[in-house]
């Protein structure tokens, strides 16, 4: 592979070079760490993935071809898109299991803000016509993965997705975000008073807009607004008895919208 020598740079790939920092994962950006020689390899290898995610920030590639091939619902079918980030995401291989013959279609992505969400929203959610949707998001924000966010700004998001779904006639479940102590790639934020906040807020939300709230946030939390420990290996993503616990949580918070 030829070297790369910064002089050569062109301006595209030093606008890249300086993003390469905002969107590396988070678990590799830590500031009181040494910092650490980066081979020219390396170098190119983070930059070209830096360049993919600029040119699908909100990922809608990952879902179209899905998307395409579920087609409608069939007449009668109540379908509902769980909607939102890695814990939906993970989520979705247990659906058969804890959701057996139900229309349930997972539309999680990683690592997703809500101002991605609100992007796809359109393309993973109401092009897919279902019943109803329920989303559970927020805690990347709090974590700061696109950058810093204020709850007014994240609070806007939601608000934006649920009258979006309201116009297409979509019934909306507004999940709380699940309980962190602290997030293990990015530490320090003490996340924890800052998602009660936030579901404070989706909660009153929900009943000022006649959507459902479902609190799985009451049912997961330690005595320190963590995670409980049995439900997750990290303290912020369930396991599989962590989505043993939310599978009758959300069953009722769907049957409550669909009424």
């Amino acid at each position: 592979m030829t070297r790369m020598h910064p002089t050569r740079l062109s301006g595209r790939a030093l606008l890249l070079t300086a993003l390469v920092g905002v969107l590396a994962p988070a678990s590799a950006q830590q500031p009181t760490q040494p910092a650490t020689p980066v081979s020219a390899e390396e170098q190119a290898r983070r930059l070209a993935a830096a360049e993919a995610r600029l040119a699908d920030w909100p990922r809608l590639a990952r879902y179209r071809q899905a998307n395409a091939e579920l087609g409608s619902p069939k007449p009668g079918e109540q379908r509902v898109v769980f909607y939102g980030n890695s814990i939906t995401d993970s989520w979705a291989r247990y659906f058969d299991a804890q959701f057996p013959g139900k229309p349930y279609v997972g539309r999680g992505i990683s690592g997703q803000t809500t101002p991605q969400l609100l992007v796809r929203f359109r393309q993973d959610v109401i092009e897919l016509k279902p019943a109803a949707v329920v989303i559970l998001a927020g805690t990347n924000d709090i974590a700061g993965n696109t950058g810093p966010s204020t709850q007014a700004m994240i609070e806007a998001n939601f608000a934006s997705m649920v009258e979006l779904a309201k116009a297409n006639g979509i019934r909306v479940v507004l999940a709380s975000v699940l309980p962190a102590f602290d997030y293990p790639w990015r530490p320090g934020v003490e996340p924890a008073a800052k998602i009660v906040a936030l579901n404070e807020w989706l909660k009153r939300y929900a009943a000022e807009h006649d959507v459902v709230y479902l609190d799985y946030w009451s049912a997961m939390a330690d005595a320190r607004q963590g995670l409980r420990a049995e439900l997750s290996s990290d303290g912020v993503h369930p396991n599989e008895r962590g989505y043993q616990l939310m599978a009758p949580l959300a069953e009722r918070a769907i049957a409550q919208a669909l009424r």
